[in-house]
């Protein structure tokens, strides 16, 4: 399908992306919930809010089919390891933890939290890697997953939703935990995991937290999004605050010439650049990366990339493709495409990157930017 091209004058350190294609995933109103993709691009699995998961290929954008099942919300969607090459589990308010087939799109295993459970977030890890660990209603429960036998539970470090549970990328023994308690946990998952011997470090943020991320050389820093929209960056193996952005909103409204933004997506980090970006949205659809400076005088810089022109509704998800923002390299093919994005208007875009020849052009297609009736949500869904 042909595409208009507009040129975009912009300034040196800014880059405007355009759309490529856009997906409706729905009929009628449903949300895109994240987007994530296997370590080798073959796939992307897509989670809506009518409890299923899509696939398609990141490349193309071809529909590949789905997995059915959850009976509620779906909260996380994860790929396996390597080992596990066609294995991708979600986590559900239903309770449960489910590991599908990508190749059939079939259940192959289920874990249970409870009957009358939610499963707000999940992490592989621990020691010898075999723990999946869920963050629950105040609860992290622990299985074995090579038989789904429960092994522990922690119920006395949150009072509330346990919104975020990660195993830390270089030291597996290690679980960060966040919650709607304001807290941010550590525990070490070595031996008999119980609350009294295992919780190594609690950061009291204040406030609900929404995500958390760890990055860093040495993966010792964390950032942390809260319900409220504001950003922290911590030191979480000695509970140092660094810098703590009250007003995020606001700066990254001051940084770009477009709507105030209204919310926030997510954070990006680059190994390679060692560089934080953090991602801000406006209910109208538009997206900004703002770099987070965190060392020396704290700052959130001036847009470095906008998505403009795909969405029509708030943005809940961004699968990043490029180098510009630390992404693993594609597969060959796709090198032209920054990534996707998937949001509460039911459609995934696909954008052109800043190493596509039409690095200076923004591309707008008024065929494939379709305009749906407005459903009258315009608040932000409740992020778990």
């Amino acid at each position: 399908m042909d595409m208009d091209v507009e040129e975009q004058p912009s300034p040196n350190n800014l880059k405007r992306f355009g759309l490529k294609n856009s997906i409706q995933t729905n009929f009628g109103d449903d949300y895109v919930f994240q987007i994530i993709s296997k370590d080798d691009w073959s796939s992307m699995a897509v989670s809506l809010s009518t409890n299923t998961v899509k696939l398609y290929s990141p490349e193309r954008g071809q529909y590949y089919g789905e997995c059915k099942g959850h009976h509620a919300t779906i909260n996380q969607i994860l790929f396996s390891d390597a080992s596990n090459a066609h294995v991708l589990s979600s986590c559900s308010s239903d309770g449960t933890i489910r590991a599908w087939d990508t190749r059939t799109f079939q259940q192959v295993s289920s874990i249970i939290a409870g009957p009358s459970q939610e499963v707000f977030s999940f992490s592989f890890g621990g020691p010898g890697g075999n723990l999946v660990a869920a963050g629950c209603k105040s609860q992290i429960l622990f299985w074995d997953w090579r038989n789904r036998k429960q092994i522990a539970c922690l119920e006395e470090s949150h009072v509330d939703d346990v919104t975020q549970v990660h195993f830390v990328h270089e030291e597996q023994g290690k679980l960060i935990s966040a919650s709607v308690d304001g807290l941010i946990c550590t525990f070490d998952t070595t031996g008999d995991i119980n609350d009294e011997d295992h919780l190594e470090s609690v950061i009291n943020v204040g406030t609900s937290i929404a995500k958390v991320g760890i990055f860093g050389d040495n993966y010792q820093r964390l950032w942390c999004l809260t319900h409220i929209e504001t950003l922290g960056i911590w030191d979480w193996k000695n509970g140092r605050n660094e810098v703590n952005f009250s007003d995020a909103r606001g700066l990254a409204s001051e940084s770009w010439n477009l709507d105030q933004v209204d919310y926030f997506v997510d954070c990006h980090y680059s190994k390679e650049a060692e560089k934080l970006w953090l991602i801000g949205g406006t209910n109208a659809g538009a997206l900004g990366y703002f770099p987070v400076n965190h060392k020396g005088v704290a700052t959130i810089g001036g847009a470095e990339a906008i998505l403009e022109g795909g969405h029509t509704g708030v943005v809940r998800s961004v699968l990043p493709m490029s180098r510009f923002h630390g992404a693993p390299a594609p597969i060959s093919g796709s090198s032209g495409i920054f990534g996707w994005t998937g949001g509460e208007d039911g459609r995934l875009c696909c954008w052109l990157s800043d190493d596509s020849p039409q690095i200076n052009r923004s591309w707008i297609s008024s065929t494939l930017v379709m305009k749906p009736e407005k459903t009258g949500k315009k608040n932000r869904h409740h992020p778990y």
